[in-house]
């Protein structure tokens, strides 16, 4: 009963669909109530011998139009309670969307992609059975036994009704006791399929991988020890279910045995006629429904209660990141400044950036370069506030970070992550993701800029071509491309490029820069490379190297330095020297 507490915020929302549905319900029963009355009446009289053919054809009659108002208001409380549970549904998968795309990259790190999904696939439409079939199991068995057993205790006997009912507290103990073991065992069998789900999602998206290293059988047969144990999981649950109506039935047929003893004793007796027999035992047929239907409430409370836990468990998830008590909506510069900022991932023992120092004037370019895992990334992150950061350490337009509101700090910044996430649209969809209403000629007016112009005059459709799942169609220069014209069509103020030219030739990134400084003329633009022929024109270039600032200058001044940057610097030229002459 739990989760339908737990849900009593949606009951009040939708209180007068629920009302008329609960009202059709007790309607039905009440009705329900008369056929086994009416025919135990025609028994008696046909005992007695003083049925008429008028009485018989008005029992008939009345026995049909019951029949017919009972077609429709069945059919008006499943509109009425089946379909509120389906808004329901819909409410909890438009919740649980909104919620993912509010939490941080953090928590995308604790949990699999696969549990994500089983809960929005699996979870979610248990938890509507529970406000579907669970309210109608409530409601209807109980409305059913309280008016059942009273017809059966007024118009036909009390010691009778009483002694069928000896069994019932057996049923009550084997539900509980079902119900709690239906629980543990539903909620593993959901986390299993989790794990079945993420594996799945995985190897599509890694199809090519497994191709290339011709591991398809390996993982074959890893998915059908998951997939295996998934199963064992599900028919350990199904155990259980099926327990529920053999248990129920084998208790109402010993209530069946006993009336039938001991009602026959009555009526040899003259207590109860053999008319009242006959309705009891219609009565005691009412009552195998609602015996079903609290077995069977009592499964789908506990599916609903496991699925409702492990949506309230992920609804229970807060962003890392969150806007201040009273946030900077207005930002008039794009200086970026950093003071002495230190910066450790959530989890992590070793910071990952220690004691970053710079002040970027509006309209400058900042290079960072460095070896591999030196910093340049997380840096880029930090600066897009995707993490915690502490207080008075980085500063957009002379504000500190954590207090400018996040929607002004997005739209102050356009970024081109390392790895480009191109939708399963057309290039222009893609392009325009950021700016839905731009027009055809900027959509190409900026991938002329990011050098993809030639390349659409090879596609039929031209920016109409369907790029398929993450860029399956493109090359990995030609998705660069493409996420870095979805960046500049914003034109922000702020431009951040983090290693957003590593697929393409050293000639289109040199005319890529080319367009980015001629556009660009007046804002800040921040470039992270491997290739240092990208940053060389930066105003200021920093050198990362596990997590610290080594050097930091023009490219001029760290050529004359003479450290890591020009022992790089000069080692690319070589290798671009000795390409071009092979």
């Amino acid at each position: 009963m739990q989760t339908l507490l737990q849900l009593s915020w949606f009951f009040r929302t939708y209180w007068k669909r629920y009302a008329l549905g609960v009202a059709f319900l007790f309607l039905i029963d009440v009705l329900m109530l008369w056929p086994p009355r009416l025919i135990g009446e025609t028994v008696d009289r046909i005992r007695n011998g003083s049925l008429t053919s008028a009485g018989l054809s008005a029992t008939v009659f009345i026995l049909l139009g019951l029949g017919l108002v009972l077609y429709l208001m069945r059919f008006l409380w499943r509109y009425l309670l089946f379909g509120g549970s389906l808004i329901l549904e819909r409410t909890l998968r438009q919740r649980l969307f909104a919620h993912l795309t509010r939490l941080t990259p953090s928590f995308y790190h604790r949990h699999r992609t696969g549990d994500l999904m089983a809960i929005a696939t699996n979870d979610i439409p248990a938890i509507e059975q529970t406000a579907s079939v669970g309210v109608l199991t409530l409601v209807d068995s109980l409305f059913m036994t309280l008016l059942t057993l009273s017809m059966m205790m007024v118009t036909i006997d009390w010691r009778l009704t009483l002694a069928a009912l000896v069994p019932m507290p057996f049923l009550a103990w084997a539900t509980a006791y079902y119900g709690r073991l239906l629980h543990e065992r539903f909620y593993l069998a959901q986390q299993a399929f989790g794990t079945m789900n993420d594996h799945v999602q995985q190897s599509i998206s890694g199809v090519r991988v497994l191709r290339a290293f011709v591991q398809e059988e390996k993982d074959v047969e890893a998915f059908r020890r998951v997939s295996e144990e998934t199963l064992e999981r599900n028919v350990s649950v199904s155990r259980i279910d099926a327990l529920f109506e053999p248990t129920i039935a084998v208790i109402i047929g010993f209530s069946f045995l006993i009336g039938l003893g001991y009602g026959t004793y009555l009526v040899f007796h003259s207590d109860i006629s053999l008319g009242d027999l006959v309705a009891f035992h219609l009565y005691l047929g009412l009552l195998i429904w609602p015996m079903f239907a609290f077995g069977w409430l009592m499964n789908i409370l506990q599916r609903g209660s496991a699925s409702h836990k492990r949506l309230q468990e992920l609804f229970a998830e807060r962003p890392d990141v969150a806007d201040a008590a009273e946030p900077v909506t207005e930002l008039p510069s794009s200086t970026v400044e950093a003071r002495r900022f230190t910066f450790t991932y959530p989890g992590a023992e070793k910071p990952a950036l220690t004691d970053i120092t710079f002040f970027l004037r509006e309209g400058e370019t900042l290079g960072i370069v460095g070896r591999t895992g030196s910093g340049k990334s997380t840096l880029c992150r930090a600066l897009l506030h995707l993490y915690p950061v502490e207080p008075d350490a980085l500063y957009i337009s002379g504000v500190p970070m954590e207090k400018i509101a996040l929607s002004a700090l997005r739209q102050k910044i356009a970024y081109v992550p390392q790895e480009h996430l191109l939708f399963s649209r057309t290039i222009e969809a893609n392009v325009v993701f950021g700016k839905p209403g731009a027009s055809r000629e900027e959509v190409l007016k900026a991938l002329e800029q990011a050098e993809m112009g030639s390349d659409l005059s090879q596609f039929a459709a031209g920016v109409e071509t369907m790029v398929g799942e993450k860029g399956v169609t493109l090359s990995g220069g030609q998705k660069q491309r493409i996420s870095i014209a979805r960046a500049l069509l914003l034109d922000a103020d702020i431009l951040i490029l983090d290693d957003s030219l590593s697929a393409v030739d050293a000639r289109t990134e040199e005319r890529i820069l080319h367009h980015l400084r001629e556009q660009r003329a007046g804002k800040t633009t921040i470039i992270t490379a491997h290739r240092l022929s990208a940053v060389q024109h930066a105003q200021m270039i920093l050198v990362l190297d596990e997590g610290r600032i080594v050097e930091r200058g023009t490219h001029e001044e760290l050529m004359e330095r003479n450290g890591w940057y020009a022992e790089q610097y000069r080692r690319q030229k070589m290798e671009q020297i000795v390409a071009g002459e092979a």
